[in-house]
């Protein structure tokens, strides 16, 4: 049994993780051997995903330390796994990929930035865009008429001295 400075020790690791993380996703790895959690462990890896068990009641006391995490306490049962990541949809991904092999471990639950996600809905999260995809898109819709702009200044005969020559034609 683990002393109560030990689990201090534990909690404020939680802490820090939760701090760090945009997203937790919980996982129940009933039933998988060793080797399989090896495996999924070094697929989150690889994704830059912390994976890790811990015991629910510790963290409980870390998520209640921080607090709006209380709306994921349900799912704080039988044995957990969880991963933190600060890309909200790379879990998913993992554990989709993962899912295809092997129908463990069972998605039980997320929380991503305060909004939780049930187990019906890792297919919806799996095909989430990631951070740097959405900032991707948002900088091309912003570029896009910039690029216009400049498409038309590039084009043969399009000069200043061209533009408004075609005006003062227009208004004769």
């Amino acid at each position: 049994m683990a002393t109560k400075e030990e689990k201090d020790v534990v909690v404020a690791e939680l802490t820090e993780r939760l701090k760090a993380s945009t997203a937790v996703y919980l996982t129940d790895y009933t039933g998988m051997t060793v080797a399989q959690i090896s495996l999924l462990r070094r697929e989150f890896r690889k994704a830059g995903i912390t994976y890790k068990v811990y015991k629910n009641t510790m963290v409980k006391r870390a998520m209640g330390q921080i607090g709006g995490y209380e709306a994921i306490y349900p799912s704080l049962n039988e044995q957990t796994a969880y991963a933190f990541a600060t890309d909200p949809s790379q879990p998913a991904k993992v554990l989709r990929a993962f899912q295809k092999d092997s129908e463990k471990p069972k998605f039980r639950g997320a929380i991503i930035d305060g909004a939780v996600f049930g187990e019906n809905q890792l297919e919806a999260l799996s095909t989430m865009k990631s951070k740097d995809e959405v900032i991707g898109d948002i900088m091309g819709l912003l570029l896009s008429p910039i690029r216009n702009v400049l498409g038309a200044l590039q084009a043969p005969g399009s000069t200043l001295v061209g533009a408004v020559q075609t005006i003062a034609e227009k208004q004769n």
